[in-house]
């Protein structure tokens, strides 16, 4: 691996001896296991400037070279991702040797559906303002690489100009995919990225597919590759909370309806619209199947259909499955009120109303005929691989297997969990392991969701268990897995923890490579203190004159988006004026990919962003040299991080939180030997014992604002 890293660098590249340490420890993680369920562990935290990305490009390309088996590189971020992507031009320079060698894999909902596409093109006669942005999606479409619409070639700024119905709400979101029925299967970008993975020599994924795949298929033989590199490994945590969540709610129940009956409204003659009837009309063989369909189309009528959350707020449910969350949303209203401001409501599930328990048990008992009927749908279908194996054609083979393994993930999986979760609900406690809230998920004071949600209060314990113990061996690294706030071993004990290790029986391998940075010579940080941080109007202030001293180049972050789109608000037009412009996530409509390309390009710009913003993204040099922090990061205390807070060790797991996240906004700044930069906190309440997120040695002052744009002004105006 040291070879294969000194052979990517080149032979005039600088000595880097961090870099080649770091790639021979990562080696330990594709070492084959010794033992069934103890795979090789390595947890690898590199600091900034290491080169961590070469450096386990290095030790998974030889592993695939010598096994003749593709690699996998998970990022959490798109960003990271395409970095990745980039990086591997080094080791395959060759466009076509590139393209048969390396693979970029997201979920379906990242890629252009070409039935989609033929759905939106047949209705045209209806809607002929769609002709020319249709007609440039098509254009795209021939000469893309790959069909990825978030954060792949195609350009994030046509959303604004074309609108989300031409061209991301193409994607393939519901779920509803009809595989080797689909008349586009044979050029069908999803599936070809799939088939060329196989024979790939290095995967790039993301955490949601890595971990969806662990969640449904881990258990079984090929459903995981044998070695995954985790980089952003500190999000490893909340991916998998997202992955092992069950949420019994209004819009997964809809989305669940449509799956399993499609379009119920006057549109016609589509495939696309079409439910699971239509869908797998070519699998059904024998009465047994048609009468199963026949229950289970009759049976998903109790889910919400559409108009379901209107129907809520006007207290005129439908059915048993509204009349479910009917009772649930106004026992959140009366017990949460509306103090949160424009974050959703909660509450817990206990003590249950009488009325409420009894619409719980009314529902468990409307689903079932569902399940059942599912259930005996996929049996009847699989009983076709038994009785027609001397007749059935692969492809049929295989839309059989297809749509069994849909019914399954998609639908019984679903509904068994809907059914535990409802019984649950008539014992005295949620079970130990998982946390239970009743909410009202909202945006800008505008309802999305109504349901019953529950999480596991360590999802690394599932993800322990469907994805650690089940490869031979997993990487996980990043800049970030320790926070720096207690002793070594307090802190890769809390690391261990955060990413899945502690449940493994085999201890993790534990490194780390120092960064070769002097921040204490390239930085600066500053803590504002007389800056009210709950006046909309001084923050934004802050915001105009720090990024003004700057000239440009300066990323601010914020903890919450109403008061990322105040600054904006009152600083665009002023920073205008003055020749810089500003861009910002959650008001300019180009994906945050693009406004980081962007960003990047034009040094004098400015960018305001929340947690997309915080790590993942790589901008040297002038383009980003002063980060600027609303106010210290502390995890918002919900119903759900409250019992992790009690699991995870109280106010230390919130201060690991804030830490963590107070060096992944820091680490944006020096990314190569020649950067310099400045972090400005403009919360006054930055507790010294979070200090420790930041190297040691580097200057740390409070001060006013008026000191702090001198400071910003001179440091970064000041000789190299």
């Amino acid at each position: 691996a040291r070879g294969r890293l000194a052979n990517l660098l080149g032979v005039d590249a600088e000595s880097r001896p961090q870099q080649s340490d770091y790639a021979s420890a990562v080696c330990q993680g594709f070492a084959p296991r010794d033992r069934q369920g103890e795979p090789a562990v390595v947890l690898a935290e590199a600091g900034t400037g290491v080169g961590k990305t070469l450096g386990y490009i290095a030790s998974a390309s030889v592993w695939s070279e010598k096994n003749g088996a593709p690699a996998w590189i998970s990022t959490y971020t798109r960003n990271l991702q395409h970095q990745v992507n980039a990086e591997l031009d080094r080791l395959y320079p060759q466009a076509a040797e590139k393209r048969a060698r390396v693979v970029v894999r997201k979920g379906r909902e990242n890629y252009l559906c070409l039935l989609n596409f033929q759905e939106a093109v047949g209705n045209l006669s209806g809607n002929p303002a769609l002709a020319v942005p249709l007609g440039l999606m098509a254009r795209w479409a021939e000469a893309s690489e790959d069909g990825d619409m978030v954060g792949g070639d195609f350009p994030g700024w046509l959303v604004g100009l074309l609108g989300q119905a031409a061209t991301v709400g193409l994607t393939d979101r519901r779920g509803e995919c009809v595989y080797s029925a689909c008349p586009h299967y044979e050029r069908c970008f999803i599936e070809c990225s799939q088939h060329r993975a196989g024979h790939a020599s290095i995967v790039v994924a993301n955490h949601a597919l890595v971990l969806t795949r662990a969640a449904r298929d881990g258990g079984e033989e090929g459903a995981l590759p044998p070695h995954i590199v985790f980089d952003e490994g500190h999000h490893l945590f909340h991916a998998a909370d997202s992955a092992y969540a069950v949420h019994l709610s209004g819009l997964e129940g809809r989305f669940l309806r449509r799956w399993l009956l499609g379009s119920e409204g006057t549109r016609r003659g589509l495939l696309r619209g079409r439910g699971l009837q239509r869908r797998i009309e070519g699998v059904l063989a024998g009465e047994n199947a048609r009468e199963a369909l026949f229950r289970v189309v009759t049976a998903a009528r109790v889910l919400p259909g559409d108009g379901w959350l209107q129907r809520l707020s006007e207290t005129k449910p439908r059915g048993d499955f509204e009349s479910f969350l009917a009772g649930l949303r106004e026992l959140v209203l009366a017990r949460a009120g509306n103090e949160t401001g424009g974050y959703g409501l909660e509450t817990e599930t206990r003590p249950l109303p009488p009325e409420l328990l009894e619409q719980a048990q009314t529902l468990g008992r409307a689903l079932e005929p569902l399940r059942l009927a599912l259930a005996d749908l996929r049996r009847s279908i699989l009983e076709r691989l038994d009785e027609e194996a001397d007749s059935l054609s692969s492809e049929d083979r295989q839309r059989i297997d297809a749509t069994a393994r849909g019914i399954e993930n998609r639908a019984l999986a679903t509904l068994g969990a809907w059914r535990d979760m409802l019984a649950n609900l008539e014992e005295a406690e949620t079970p130990e392991t998982f946390c239970d809230r009743f909410a009202v998920e909202r945006q800008d004071g505008r309802e999305l969701d109504v349901g019953f949600f529950r999480h596991w209060i360590d999802p690394m314990r599932p993800f322990a268990e469907t994805l650690l113990s089940q490869v031979e061996g997993t990487v996980i690294t990043s800049a970030t897995l320790t926070d720096g706030g207690g002793e070594p071993e307090d802190d890769w004990a809390a690391a261990e923890a955060r990413v899945g290790a502690r449940h493994l029986s085999k201890p993790a391998i534990r490194a780390r490579t120092s960064s070769p940075f002097d921040y204490a010579a390239q930085t600066r940080i500053l803590v504002v203190t007389d800056v009210a941080r709950d006046d909309p109007a001084q923050v934004a202030a802050a915001y105009r004159t720090l990024f003004k001293a700057a000239g440009g180049g300066a990323l601010g972050i914020f903890t919450a988006i109403q008061r990322l789109r105040s600054v904006d608000q009152r600083i665009r037009a002023p920073l205008a004026e003055a020749g810089l412009r500003l861009l910002a996530q959650h008001v300019d409509s180009m994906d945050p990919a693009t406004l980081i390309d962007v960003f990047r390009l034009e040094t004098e710009s400015c960018l305001l962003g929340t947690d997309a913003m915080r790590d993942g993204v790589d901008v040297p040099g002038r383009s980003l040299q002063l980060v600027v922090f609303d106010r210290v990061p502390w995890p918002r205390p919900d119903i759900v991080h409250k019992a992790r807070r009690k699991e995870f060790g109280g106010r230390l797991y919130d201060e690991r939180l804030a830490r963590r996240k107070l060096r992944q906004a820091y680490g944006r700044l020096i990314r190569q030997a020649d950067d310099r930069g400045v972090f400005v906190m403009l919360d006054s309440r930055l507790p010294t014992r979070l200090l420790s997120a930041f190297p040691d040695g580097t200057p740390v002052e409070r001060c006013g604002l008026a000191a702090a744009v001198d400071a910003v002004r001179g440091f970064l105006s000041g000789p190299n």
